[in-house]
């Protein structure tokens, strides 16, 4: 089938790159290139590099909804579109344009946690299993018929990296089977149950902030889920009296049974700093202080003592 890409995350990358092997990908549509780190330099988007690498051409519209961009690629005559991570709403005009279907990759089971960060959503609210639904869309956000899901257990140390990539390997087989429903005229259309429907919105920075008055389970949840970004943090003390400096935390171990006042460390030594919570506490176990790397908490306190009953804000 001819079919036009439209995504930017590398979570569509093995998406793109099935469909580069089995179909005829006659467009890859990208967000722009985008400064990226200290230097702030421009730099393509994932799909676009795939793309280039085997010769595809790539459009970049600023927004995707404008005429132009809509009319480029009405042109190209796709028989399916296929979103995955793109991080633009796409016009009526648009969802129109292929012969067969306009299709999203959606990466939960829907209704639940529809929007922009499903993958942590899931690890946040506990659950034992998250997947990929194969969508026909709408005008809405993540509110069209599903076509198919694909399950996927989430494992008990999951972590938002970790769960990322197990989706992005499912998405092909999940896409694959559209796929061939769309050539048989056989797929079906389930319509979600709108009163079941859950939100993901999007992350930022401030999303990973703990929260020692929360349980041990649900801090655990929170690391998991932002790692590894945007990291789960806190703010350390400055032991000579300045400006508390941010520690970020990407993996703890819950210790139910042990308790004090939120957020004083209780202990901290070799095997860990352990951080009381508002039930239980958290022995932080991987962290990395502003301006410093990523270490195991055994190196960090070789060179930063924390004393007990270190308050963390």
């Amino acid at each position: 089938m001819r079919v036009i890409f439209i995504g930017t995350g590398d979570v569509g990358l093995p998406s793109l790159s099935w469909l580069l092997r089995e179909h005829e990908v006659v467009a890859v549509v990208a967000q722009p290139d985008k400064p990226v780190g200290r230097k702030q330099e421009l730099t393509p988007p994932p799909t676009k590099r795939l793309a280039l690498e085997h010769g595809g051409p790539v459009l970049q519209p600023k927004r995707i909804r404008e005429p132009a961009a809509v009319a480029e690629l009405s042109a190209l005559e796709p028989d399916v579109i296929v979103v995955m991570a793109y991080g633009q709403i796409l016009p009526k005009a648009l969802l129109d344009i292929p012969r067969l279907a306009c299709l999203n990759l959606h990466a939960s089971l829907l209704p639940a946690f529809r929007g922009a960060a499903p993958i942590q959503a899931s690890i946040l609210a506990g659950d034992r299993e998250s997947g990929i639904a194969v969508m026909w869309m709408d005008e809405g956000l993540d509110t069209g018929d599903v076509l198919l899901m694909k399950p996927l257990r989430i494992r008990r140390r999951e972590t938002g990296g970790t769960l990322h990539d197990r989706l992005a390997a499912l998405a092909p087989e999940a896409l694959a089977e559209a796929m061939a429903l769309l050539a048989q005229g056989t797929a079906p259309r389930i319509p979600q149950e709108a009163a079941l429907a859950t939100y993901a919105p999007k992350l930022s920075r401030e999303s990973g902030v703990i929260d020692w008055r929360a349980s041990c389970q649900a801090i655990d949840r929170l690391v998991r889920a932002m790692n590894p970004w945007p990291a789960s943090s806190t703010l350390l003390p400055d032991p000579a009296g300045g400006s508390p400096r941010k520690l970020k935390v990407f993996s703890v171990i819950q210790c139910p049974r042990t308790s004090g006042e939120p957020g004083t460390v209780l202990r901290a030594d070799k095997r860990g700093i352990l951080v009381a919570a508002g039930e239980g506490a958290v022995l932080l176990c991987d962290v990395q202080l502003e301006g410093k790397r990523r270490m195991p908490v055994r190196d960090f306190l070789l060179g930063y003592a924390i004393p007990p009953g270190t308050r963390l804000l």
